[in-house]
């Protein structure tokens, strides 16, 4: 068992040269093209914004570790590191398959070098090899993680493989809990962190999303028998990024969910209430990056689930 379904460590990836990717933007309806933008303005303004919620989250008294993206290969979306890898509490590490070849340069073995200079990686899986098979997994990306009852979430797309998926379930000890979620094109989510986030109280999803009445169903019961509050979300605020979020903690073991200002924007009061019974709600202005990199404030974060090295 974990023993908490949140930290208070995390890593982002500070972005050299973000901007819209025309790879990823085939799976992901939540980017936008603009082919009057400028390149150079969209990097810079993304940095603003970048900068800005690691100060605001220091602020609050997260431990954030920012490590710097590499100039070549170019990586537009580099800022969203949890994709590439997770950890585990026991110091277990995995890197993922990514779908999209210009994301796969993402995953880095010096930045796993880094990690391990701060915390202790007592063993490390990579998967990353799935991908000369076409098989993908994203991550924290594809996958909702209940660390305490050790239940993984996803919905299933080109992203997210379910052999895939089970084989990394058998791997880690989590029963998987499988179903498919689309938006109002009936095109499959990108991404299950898209239309769902899970605290350790509570979870927010889209089940307006899932199709599948069984799988609802399945669904809810898991919720319920591991004592979730359900906290339901429409389609259209699944567009406004209020799925996208994450419950961390501070140094003072304050619970926080954070979420782009958009995403807070289109709660209605009663689902900020209710939301604020269980954690505090942190919330940072990134439209340049949901604009152009189809991810919202959960894309940015890796969560850091090992032991810091003590100086």
């Amino acid at each position: 068992m974990e023993r908490s379904q949140t930290t208070p460590f995390i890593l982002m990836v500070r972005p050299k040269a973000f901007g819209f990717n025309e790879e990823t933007a085939k799976s992901n309806a939540f980017q936008s093209f603009d082919d009057q933008a400028d390149s150079k303005l969209i990097s810079e303004k993304a940095l603003q914004e970048f900068d800005a919620m690691v100060a605001k989250l220091k602020a609050t008294g997260v431990n954030v570790m920012v490590v710097e993206d590499s100039d070549y290969p170019v990586k537009p979306d580099a800022i969203f590191p949890n994709n590439w890898f997770s950890t585990q509490v026991g110091g277990a590490l995995y890197t993922y398959p990514m779908e999209s070849p210009t994301r796969r340069a993402e995953f880095r073995p010096v930045l796993v070098d880094q990690i391990g200079e701060k915390f202790t990686i007592n063993a490390a899986f990579d998967l990353s090899d799935r991908a000369d098979e076409e098989q993908y997994l994203e991550g924290t990306g594809s996958m909702i993680l209940d660390r305490v009852a050790k239940i993984c979430y996803a919905c299933l797309s080109p992203r997210t493989h379910e052999k895939l998926l089970r084989d990394w379930c058998k791997i880690s000890g989590y029963t998987p809990v499988v179903f498919n979620s689309v938006d109002g094109k009936d095109q499959a989510i990108y991404h299950t962190n898209v239309m769902m986030g899970l605290g350790t109280d509570y979870v927010v999803i889209c089940l307006e999303s899932i199709k599948n009445p069984s799988h609802k169903r399945t669904l809810i019961e898991s919720f319920r028998s591991t004592g979730k509050d359900i906290i339901e979300i429409s389609l259209e605020q699944v567009n406004g990024f209020a799925g996208n979020v994450l419950e961390i903690s501070n140094v003072s073991d304050e619970k926080l969910l954070v979420m782009s200002s958009r995403a807070k924007s289109v709660l209605n009061p009663d689902q900020i209430k209710r939301i604020e019974k269980y954690a505090k709600i942190l919330d940072f202005p990134i439209p340049t990056i949901e604009r152009y990199g189809g991810g919202s404030v959960r894309c940015m974060i890796a969560e850091l689930f090992l032991d810091p090295i003590k100086a």
